[in-house]
């Protein structure tokens, strides 16, 4: 019997909350949709805000109301003659079933499965399920709390669970996210000795610190940034490095 071929499942993930995870997981899932030609869904576990999908809600307002945004919407749709990825509403102790079960009934097997998981080790199932993912990219910040929580969660993850055989996972990469330009370079020298002496890897490309990523469409906008409906403006990509950020993701994970 002939098996269908498996997705890819990547989760940005960390245990902190306000660092970029659902951020991230609509830019790429984006990117790799719109731009690189890849089947992409996401289901979207990070109850009980579930920000992915309110984000394609408020995107999808967006786009009727913005008249720039409804022609680039419409170009692009018409060009790649394919309909906007799907997001599902999961919860993590369900979301692996539910997505043997998508991608079985699928006539179309998603490429790349993204998954936005809460920020805190203590939802249910969140264990089994990052054990099933296979690319786990966290982004940290030059913030002790953050940089240590982030580091023993994925400490454990990289050296028990990746070593012991106990998963799925490929590798875990670390990444600096909201660089400030003004911050001391010594300091992001520092913790990132810190983060290889413990074994963890981490990305050579770090994201500028940029208030587009906390930024959407409005009504008066010319570019898009952060979208679920439209890849990032490429000049706004080039400001904060998303571009080369995607480059070496995409190196990463061998699509």
């Amino acid at each position: 019997m002939k098996t269908k071929k498996q997705p890819t499942v990547i989760a940005f993930s960390t245990q902190k909350g306000g660092v970029g995870k659902s951020t991230f997981t609509s830019l790429l899932a984006s990117f790799l949709h719109y731009r690189l030609g890849y089947q992409v869904a996401v289901f979207d576990c990070d109850f009980p805000q579930y920000s992915l999908l309110q984000m394609r809600e408020r995107d999808l307002k967006m786009v009727m109301q913005n008249e720039i945004f409804k022609k680039m919407a419409h170009q692009q749709f018409t060009t790649i003659n394919k309909k906007a990825y799907p997001i599902f509403q999961s919860k993590t102790d369900r979301v692996l079933e539910e997505m043997e079960a998508y991608v079985n009934g699928s006539e179309i097997v998603p490429d790349v499965i993204f998954l936005d998981l809460p920020g805190t080790v203590n939802t249910a199932g969140i264990l089994r399920t990052l054990t099933n993912v296979n690319y786990i990219f966290s982004p940290i910040t030059a913030d002790r709390v953050v940089l240590e929580s982030t580091l023993s969660f994925t400490d454990v993850l990289t050296n028990v669970l990746m070593k012991e055989n106990r998963t799925g996972i490929k590798s875990i990469h670390l990444f600096w996210n909201q660089v400030d330009r003004r911050e001391k370079t010594m300091l992001y020298k520092n913790y990132s000795k810190v983060v290889t002496d413990l074994g963890l890897q981490l990305m050579e490309t770090t994201i500028a610190d940029s208030k587009r990523f906390r930024k959407e469409g409005e009504l008066t906008a010319k570019t898009v940034f952060r979208s679920t409906l439209l890849p990032a403006d490429p000049k706004l990509s080039t400001q904060c490095r998303l571009d080369k950020f995607i480059e070496e993701f995409l190196r990463i994970v061998r699509l």
